[in-house]
Formats: C-alpha cells, sequence, structure tokens
C-alpha cells in the first residue's frame, strides 16, 4: 500500500513539471501578468471643433454717450431705455498642442490651446413716447450693442489618470482673445442736428478657462478628445462662454 502511495506521489510530481514546462496555448491558458498600459507620455498635436453658449453683461448705461448727441434743450426728448445681459450661440473650430509626463497611472502635462469662434451676442432696446389720444408713438429710440467674441488661445495646465485606453483629466489655464464692440441708436423723429450714432471698438481682452474632458487611445499614437469647458472673459464687458468640444489628435 505504501509503495502504491509513492508510486502514485511521483508520477503526479512528474506529469505537474511536464505540464509546467508546455507552451500557454497548449495548457489552454492566457500569459501571465497584466495588460500593457497606454504610455501617454510625450508630445502631441490635434485639431478640434465645437458649440457653446455665451453671456455678455452689458452695462444699461452703455449707449449714453451716443444717446447725448440726440437730446437737446430745444429738441425731442427721447425716451431711451437701459440694455441688458447679451446672448449668442456658435460653434468654432482649432487645435492644440501639448506635452504629458507621465508617473504610473498620472499624467501631468501643459498644453496651448486656440478655438476661432463667432459668438456675438446683441442687446437692443426700444423706448416709445405713446400718445394718449391717438395712441400712436411720437417719439421712438432705439439703442443696442453687439459683443463679437472671435479667437481665443489658452495655456492651460492638465492632470489626469490612465484607465487602460482612457485618459480622463481635469484643467485649468489663463488665455486672451479678440472682442469687437458694436454700439448703435437711432430715434425717431430724427434731431435737427446730424448725432453721432454708432461707435465700433475692438480690444485684446483677458481671460481663464477651466473644465475636464477624456482622450481615448485608439491605436499607434492616435486618439480622440471630447471635454467641457467654461471661459471667462474679463473686460469692460464680462463674457461667459460654456462650450463642448471634440477633438482628434495624435501623440508622438
Amino acid at each position: 500500500m505504501r509503495r502504491l502511495f509513492l508510486a502514485a506521489l511521483m508520477f503526479g510530481a512528474a506529469t505537474g513539471a511536464q505540464a509546467a514546462d508546455m507552451p500557454d496555448f497548449l495548457r489552454g491558458t492566457l500569459p501571465a501578468g497584466p495588460a500593457p498600459a497606454v504610455n501617454w507620455q510625450g508630445y502631441y498635436i490635434g485639431g478640434q471643433g465645437s458649440y457653446g453658449s455665451a453671456s455678455s453683461k452689458v452695462t444699461p448705461s452703455i449707449n449714453s454717450d451716443l444717446e447725448g448727441t440726440f437730446d437737446s434743450p430745444l429738441a425731442t426728448r427721447y425716451p431711451w431705455k437701459g440694455l441688458g445681459t447679451a446672448n449668442s450661440v456658435s460653434d468654432g473650430y482649432g487645435g492644440f498642442l501639448g506635452y504629458n509626463s507621465q508617473w504610473d497611472d498620472i499624467v501631468i502635462g501643459v498644453e496651448a490651446n486656440y478655438l476661432h469662434s463667432n459668438y456675438r451676442a446683441l442687446s437692443t432696446s426700444t423706448g416709445a413716447i405713446i400718445n394718449p389720444v391717438s395712441l400712436l408713438a411720437t417719439s421712438t429710440a432705439t439703442s443696442s450693442a453687439s459683443v463679437n467674441l472671435t479667437d481665443f488661445g489658452s495655456l492651460r495646465l492638465r492632470a489626469g489618470y490612465a484607465l487602460g485606453c482612457f485618459l480622463p483629466y481635469a484643467f485649468a489655464g489663463l488665455g486672451m482673445g479678440s472682442q469687437t464692440v458694436d454700439r448703435n441708436v437711432s430715434a425717431s423723429p430724427p434731431p435737427n442736428i446730424p448725432p453721432l450714432s454708432s461707435n465700433t471698438h475692438t480690444t485684446l481682452v483677458y481671460g481663464y478657462s477651466a473644465g475636464a474632458g477624456v482622450d481615448v487611445m485608439l491605436a499607434g499614437g492616435l486618439f480622440v478628445r471630447a471635454e467641457y469647458e467654461y471661459q471667462r472673459v474679463t473686460s469692460a464687458i464680462e463674457t461667459n462662454i460654456n462650450s463642448g468640444r471634440l477633438g482628434i489628435g495624435y501623440k508622438f
């Protein structure tokens, strides 16, 4: 009985040693070890499209200088009304260029981001003096201001966490852009002297941005991106922009 037990034990040990020496595909198991991780470290470049909304806080009395050229002691006193917040929606396109540094699953980077858009937030108001007998307007005054933001570039700091082929991240940055403000006023009946009825001014504005997104590695260094961004442009007229973006890029 003892001899049979020893023989069975030696046979089992020999069979296990032979199985361990067999290739993985013959043993019917996958190779040991974790799946290879995606390498996010390095330079990258890409293009993007966006769609968003802008809200500009127009000062109610922004056109007071133009309105003052219509009124005089000997002329009609026009019923000017103040302006309010202006809103706009727009699509846009642009590009990005950056560098990632990776420590295990933590990815830290810096990115230059540019977007060309056509936000044109318009605020307008009309005042009228009504004749109580005829109920017709004896005098009307119209005032308007449009805030146009066309280009904005920013320098971002990014922080992300690699999850296989996914890289969710958050970012914050500072930037600058081009803003044009068009102001117009008109009145009926017109004054006796030619008034100053319009003004256009383009200026460089500054602001900051923040948001979050995810990069998805497809093959090689090719990846796609989806993100949300909040921008605040600080100037004489403050503008807040909320946009969604889709992009495609390549990591070298």
